[in-house]
């Protein structure tokens, strides 16, 4: 009888052993990786089976790709054959299928196609170049854009063409095939050869349709941004201004009825510089800002009513910010997505150069404003603190749910390489944040 227990607390003990413990994040945080740190580009990171991908540029300028095993700990790697020069425009974004295998596409600014796919299920070490999707209109790609279609095929969206004369292409990927071919047999926007549309969205609201907004841009010098504009669709394929007329693709400067606000070139409008929101009911609610009479840059709503789109300046503030010019710059004004705060009100936040960061505060349904307040965090601010003594760093943070990615570089610098000496390069520290 006694061997017999003797035996069993034996078994228990060696299969106790035998388990991983659970891993715990340590309160400092894990460092993935040294990444670059002398410009400032996009990354991504995605939650996938208890595994966190992370796509970035490391220490030496080549893409990468990172998995953390959520649960051991463990991290693994994969070097991708491209590497970034200092354009601000060329960040790296990528995508499960409904099948689970990964793309993952970037480094590109107005130059042919650099798209990857694994060739396994959630292996980053089996990814490979595909050098064309659909082999049409792939020769001057920026802005690359995954997202999921309302079946869940995945859609991959980027302009063709240059800053001032570009248009939006749109595939669709056949997980049974794995073959790209167009979701649109037209362009979704079209500048004829004279301008581009720079593009918010398409974003799912609860409503069923897909909002989508954007400005038109006549030249690569920002300033020529005018013509704030939206459309929407259930579908993706069949396109509708805010009143609900369908239209014919693609949508063009012509098309007036597509205007929110018809802001002249050099009146201030931002490419960056217009978010959607969606008040308490689903409708959406577009903030952005432009100049005031007075030539001073304001924050303004926007909000389709009785037929036509209601405008309202929200503040009124006595300084300019004169962007003009060619390449990424350093902002000194971000605003973020219009917010539903309850009682009928919605938050729209900023950080400005002068005023400091808050949110002003006004009516969903009259869009005037009601008040303002400090700005809301997403997360702890101890996780903007700039760490490196180099001057000017600038601390950067994605969320992925319970996750947190941070990484210091340098300002935008119109996608030139810095005069002078270079930072060394920043540690990507991964943290669980909540």
């Amino acid at each position: 009888m006694m061997r017999n227990i003797l035996a069993i607390l034996l078994a228990t003990t060696l299969f106790s052993c035998s388990q991983k413990k659970e891993f715990v994040f340590p309160e400092e945080g894990i460092e993935v990786a040294k990444v670059i740190s002398g410009v400032n580009v996009g990354f991504r990171v995605l939650e996938e089976n208890d595994m966190l991908y992370i796509a970035y540029y490391d220490s030496i300028h080549q893409m990468t790709l990172a998995t953390f095993d959520l649960k051991t700990g463990e991290k693994d790697y994969q070097v991708l054959p491209t590497k970034i020069g200092w354009d601000s425009h060329n960040y790296v974004n990528m995508a499960f299928d409904k099948d689970g295998f990964l793309h993952v596409s970037g480094n590109m600014h107005a130059i042919p196609l650099i798209y990857f796919r694994s060739e396994k299920p959630y292996d980053i070490h089996s990814m490979q170049q595909i050098k064309s999707m659909t082999g049409i209109d792939e020769e001057r790609v920026t802005y690359p854009v995954f997202m999921d279609a309302p079946d869940g095929n995945l859609i991959f969206h980027y302009r063709i063409g240059g800053s001032g004369n570009g248009s939006e292409i749109y595939n669709i990927y056949d997980t049974a095939t794995q073959t790209w071919r167009r979701l649109l047999d037209k362009p979704l926007t079209d500048g004829k050869g004279e301008r581009n549309a720079y593009m918010q969205g398409p974003t799912l609201g609860k409503d069923g349709y897909y909002h989508l907004i954007w400005v038109w841009r006549e030249t690569p010098d920002c300033s020529t941004n005018h013509t704030l504009s939206y459309a929407r669709s259930k579908d993706l394929l069949h396109w509708e201004n805010a009143a609900g007329e369908a239209t014919e693709l693609p949508i063009t400067l012509e098309k007036k009825e597509f205007y929110v606000d018809a802001t002249p070139v050099k009146g201030g409008l931002f490419n960056p510089g217009i978010k959607l929101g969606f008040d308490s009911e689903g409708a959406p609610i577009i903030g952005y800002h432009k100049y005031d009479k007075d030539g001073n840059n304001q924050l303004y709503a926007a909000r389709f009513v009785n037929g036509e789109w209601m405008l309202r300046q929200l503040t009124h503030w006595t300084y300019r910010w004169q962007f003009e010019g060619n390449g990424s710059m350093k902002n000194e004004l971000d605003i973020f997505n219009p917010k539903s705060i309850g009682d009928g009100k919605m938050a729209f936040g900023y950080w400005h150069i002068k005023e400091g960061s808050g949110e002003i505060l006004f009516d969903e349904k009259t869009l005037e404003t009601v008040g303002k307040r400090d700005a809301e965090r997403t997360y702890p601010e101890k996780y903007d603190k700039v760490v490196s003594t180099f001057p000017n760093m600038k601390s950067h943070v994605m969320i992925c749910g319970d996750y947190l990615l941070r990484w210091e570089t340098l300002p935008t610098n119109r996608d030139k390489k810095p005069e002078g000496e270079l930072p060394p390069p920043s540690s990507l520290m991964l943290y669980k944040w909540r």
